[in-house]
């Protein structure tokens, strides 16, 4: 998907995107890095989220033990 993003940075992004092109880094990649990395660490905040929510579901933990327990016997020791 290739497109054009307008936007008008704050003083705070100004200076972000300031530091982030300080070695030469043109702006486009350096906004596309940030983007790409901020979406990683979205992505790692709501599965941490979800785990988190199923580890204090006392059914789904109950489950969770019930299935090992019914696949002790397939151990090989």
């Amino acid at each position: 998907m290739a497109a054009t993003i307008t936007f008008r940075p704050d003083d705070e992004a100004r200076l972000a995107l300031e530091e982030l092109t300080a070695d030469g880094t043109p702006v486009s990649a350096a906004v596309r890095d940030a983007l790409v990395e901020a979406a990683a660490r979205h992505a790692k905040a709501r599965l941490r989220s979800e785990v988190q929510a199923l580890a204090a579901d006392p059914e789904d933990r109950a489950e969770a033990a019930r299935v090992l327990r019914d696949m002790e016997h397939l151990r090989a020791w």
